[in-house]
C-alpha cells in the first residue's frame, strides 16, 4: 500500500506555496528520502515541459544558471536540469539551516532521521530568509 504525504513550501516572509502530493511505497522514510523524492519529481515535471516557451522551475533550491521571474526561475539556457545536483544542494541547503523541515508540528533535527507517514501529515519545507545587513 502506498503511503502519500502532502508538501508545501513556506518562507519567513509568510510565503505560502500550494501542496503538492508525493508517494512513497513504505510508512517510514528519512528526511534525506523524502528531499530526494521531492527534487527528483519537481526537477523530473519542469524536464519534461522544458520546452515549451515560459517554463519556469520551482523548486526547493535554484539551479546555478537560473535568473528569478515571477513564478519561479527560469534557467537561461534551455536545458534539463540535473536532479542529483538539485539534490545534492538541498541537503546542504537542509545541513546549513537554510531549509527547515518540519512533519506536523515537529522540526526534523537531521538528515538521517526517520519519518512516518501517518494518514494527512503534512510537511512543510520553510525557507529561511537571509537578512541584508545582518
Amino acid at each position: 500500500m502506498p503511503f502519500q504525504v502532502l508538501v508545501r513550501d513556506e518562507t519567513t516572509a509568510g510565503d505560502r506555496s500550494d501542496a503538492i502530493e508525493l508517494t512513497f511505497p513504505v510508512e517510514q522514510i528519512t528526511v534525506r528520502e523524502l528531499i530526494r523524492e521531492r527534487v527528483y519529481q519537481e526537477v523530473d515535471d519542469y524536464n519534461r515541459r522544458s520546452t515549451d516557451p515560459g517554463a519556469t522551475f520551482r523548486g526547493l533550491v535554484q539551479p546555478t544558471d537560473a535568473e528569478k521571474v515571477l513564478n519561479g526561475v527560469r534557467p537561461r539556457a534551455k536545458r534539463a536540469i540535473d536532479w542529483k545536483q538539485q539534490f545534492e544542494e538541498a541537503c546542504k541547503a537542509y545541513e546549513r539551516n537554510r531549509i527547515l523541515v518540519l512533519v506536523g508540528d515537529h522540526q526534523t533535527e537531521s538528515l538521517e532521521e526517520t519519518i512516518t507517514l501517518t494518514r494527512g501529515v503534512e510537511v512543510t519545507f520553510l525557507r529561511l530568509v537571509l537578512l541584508v545587513g545582518g
